[in-house]
């Protein structure tokens, strides 16, 4: 058996966890510049709250009783972790598919007992870490995706659902579940489907994986095994490596700065790069962008781009905030209010199918060495004490630039203030 375990609403769990003041309230979590709505308690739900609501937009009635909170990463990234670290002691297989979400193995276990284990994971879960999960069973990822969906929303489990995929009861409940709902089928590939008579997961289930295939991909196949309980689709499938890395974010507040734009320039040059080596590529290009808020009619409208070829595919972030730098020379222009700029990694490759120069150009192996354990290193110390514990370059303390996060709670259980920032 393949359990999903699923946190409940994580990141307003996450701040209950140290406001207990806040259970029973409205409560919701505010994306990047505090802007909409990206996390919701069931009590906001009930006010109408939609997901992804502006927060600007909310009716004034209705945000008196609501308490609104910044999102904190850093707080959700560790208490994840923690929540991790109880799923472990019960099976030794735990594959962490999101910050939120984790698929486990009951392999070798005895059928009759999981409901039982798996109460008793959820009430440790809660013990030790504080946050509420829902538990669904079956015999593949997809199938138990759908039973954690009910685990949720059908009070009559308790928490823990099973669906064994060929009972009586999940033919009825696929055959009423919409085919857009099934984990794996994007709205496009929804509609494609439709065309094809398909509506319902039951319908997907019983059609030809030979004849989806022709028409989908391999993946598009394999979900109908899953949906017979098959378990045949690996958390690669859904989550390939990225072909373009994109790290962009907007102004705290309109800025003319030049310095301004420039430090967010390279801080989004570096993340990317983290990125980049997180999934083992190389980038062979870089594009550069700047913007203004296109809905301020008063104020000159501008929007530009660049890419910057690199003179070799590389990971190394100090090569990609020197090719960023670069390019924002090109297009910054005086005298402009800008509210947005990014960047975007493109051409990315792996290790194995780098197009190497024919003129000598490419560095030494020694030094390619040299760099990708500095880098690592560099990472390794963001990862476990922080991040931006060691930067790139100077960075001011307060920027006109960052995201305004009026809101945000203390980030209980990380030692983030006591760490020394070191600069290279």
């Amino acid at each position: 058996m393949i359990a999903l375990v699923d946190c409940n609403n994580f990141y307003v769990s996450c701040e209950r966890v140290f406001q207990p003041r806040l259970e029973g309230q409205p409560v919701g979590v505010l994306s990047n510049n505090d802007g909409c709505v990206v996390a919701r308690s069931q009590e906001i739900k009930d006010l109408g709250v939609a997901m992804g609501a502006p927060a600007h937009q909310i009716e004034p009635h209705v945000r008196k009783q609501c308490t609104l909170l910044s999102s904190n990463y850093a707080l959700y990234g560790d208490m994840s972790r923690r929540v991790t670290d109880v799923l472990g002691q019960h099976t030794p297989h735990v594959e962490v598919y999101s910050i939120d979400e984790s698929f486990l193995s009951f392999e070798g276990f005895a059928l009759g007992t999981l409901t039982d284990r798996c109460q008793n994971m959820r009430a440790q879960v809660k013990r030790d870490t504080g946050i509420p999960v829902s538990v669904g069973l079956s015999t593949s990822k997809t199938l138990a995706k759908i039973a954690n969906h009910r685990a949720k929303k059908e009070t009559g489990f308790a928490g823990v659902a099973i669906m064994h995929p060929d009972s009586d009861d999940t033919r009825t409940f696929l055959e009423q579940l919409p085919v857009s709902e099934v984990w794996g089928v994007a709205h496009r590939s929804a509609a494609r489907l439709h065309t094809l008579g398909i509506e319902t997961a039951w319908q997907l289930r019983e059609a030809s994986p030979k004849h989806l295939r022709k028409h989908f991909s391999v993946v598009m196949e394999r979900i109908v095994y899953e949906l017979r309980g098959v378990d045949c689709i690996t958390l690669d499938d859904m989550t390939e490596p990225k072909k373009q890395i994109m790290v962009s974010r907007s102004f705290g507040r309109l800025t003319q700065n030049k310095t301004d734009v420039h430090e967010a320039v390279r801080v989004h040059a570096a993340r990317a790069g983290e990125k980049l080596r997180k999934q083992q590529g190389l980038a062979q290009a870089i594009m550069v962008f700047v913007r203004t808020n296109r809905f301020r009619n008063d104020l000159p409208s501008y929007s530009k781009s660049v890419v910057v070829p690199l003179p070799g595919a590389t990971c190394d972030s100090r090569a990609l905030i020197h090719a960023a730098s670069a390019g924002l020379e090109q297009i910054f222009k005086q005298g402009i209010w800008y509210q947005k700029c990014g960047v975007m990694l493109m051409d990315l490759c792996d290790h194995e199918n780098e197009q190497l120069g024919l003129l000598g150009e490419t560095e030494s192996d020694e030094a390619r060495e040299r760099n990708e354990r500095l880098m690592a290193t560099l990472d390794k110390l963001n990862r476990e004490h922080g991040k931006n514990t060691v930067r790139l370059g100077m960075q001011r303390k307060k920027n006109n630039w960052e995201l305004r996060c009026e809101h945000r709670t203390p980030r209980y259980t990380t030692r983030w203030e006591e760490l020394k920032e070191v600069t290279l």
